[in-house]
């Protein structure tokens, strides 16, 4: 198979990001006075490591196509048990010490963490390739959830406060955004008998059966190389430096019949994906449990 020119220069980014982490994260593990903050840091470089050789081997020769799976649940939370509000933060400034604490080192994962979700995604979207694109949509989902942890992590700790907003504020401003009219989901719902999608060929691709991780799959003792096999994944989820829920998210196809100028059907097609927040967390990072649903 060809390589295309921008999917190559692309993947070529992502190797490169994926290689600095992993050797970022052998200096972080280092650093770090927390143990449960360097049981992470191990945790999430066998991960990464994990995903760089998938996606070499694969553009090695376009044979070994092995999906990424899912490998850090954050699928057990609750919103009320992030803690939200100043309570006299830190004054920070840079610094030239030679060692890091763990304060930096938290930080420097979660910047690492945020920017492979943001390339990742962004380089997803111009891959070709079906199963390359899938590989990287999937590894970026990961850093999106491992970017997670590590700010559960900080919340809890004290290391990461969430500023708010004045409670009328926030609804006075969001509440201008109102349900939509019956009248327009009336317009635009399928009518019965109408196609939805049944003679769409990738439908039945999209349509899988998912593998749920088992209970206590994100145990801190489950070596990397024994996650179960994922199923699909569809949607993506953005992340900003705060709190904002993990995902589990399902794609499907559609398929609707457009006429050309010559009386003919034509084919487009749609997909969609929904988005959950999931709920339960526990502070206890090392007991995380749930299930996901990754791969596109």
């Amino acid at each position: 198979m060809p390589f295309g020119a921008h999917e190559t220069m692309e993947v070529h980014e992502v190797l490169a990001e994926k290689k600095n982490m992993i050797s970022h994260f052998n200096l972080y593990a280092m650093q770090t006075k927390n143990p449960e903050l360097k049981n992470m840091i191990m945790r999430h470089q066998q991960e990464e490591i994990k995903s760089y050789d998938t996606i070499v081997t694969y553009t090695h020769d376009y044979t070994h196509f092995n999906p990424i799976s899912p490998n850090t649940s954050v699928s057990n939370i609750k919103p009320d048990q992030i803690q939200y509000g100043l309570d006299n933060p830190s004054m920070l400034a840079p610094e030239t010490n030679v060692t890091l604490n763990d304060y930096e080192v938290a930080s420097a994962m979660l910047l690492c963490h945020k920017n492979a979700a943001a390339n990742g995604v962004k380089a997803a979207l111009e891959i070709a390739d079906p199963n390359l694109r899938q590989m990287l949509t999937n590894s970026a989902m990961n850093c999106v959830n491992q970017a997670y942890e590590v700010f559960l992590f900080m919340n809890q700790q004290g290391l990461y406060q969430v500023p708010t907003i004045k409670d009328h504020t926030a609804k006075t401003y969001l509440h201008s955004y109102q349900p939509s009219s019956e009248g327009l989901k009336a317009q635009y719902t399928m009518q019965a008998g109408q196609n939805q999608g049944q003679d769409n060929p990738m439908k039945a691709y999209m349509q899988q059966p998912t593998t749920q991780a088992p209970t206590g799959y994100m145990n801190a003792s489950t070596p990397a190389q024994n996650y179960p096999p994922s199923g699909q994944m569809g949607g993506a989820q953005g992340h900003n430096f705060g709190a904002m829920g993990g995902m589990s998210a399902g794609g499907t196809m559609g398929q609707q019949h457009n006429m050309n100028p010559s009386g003919q059907q034509t084919k487009s097609y749609g997909q969609s994906g929904n988005m959950n927040v999931p709920p339960g967390y526990q502070p206890n990072m090392n007991s995380y449990q749930g299930n996901q649903k990754f791969n596109h």
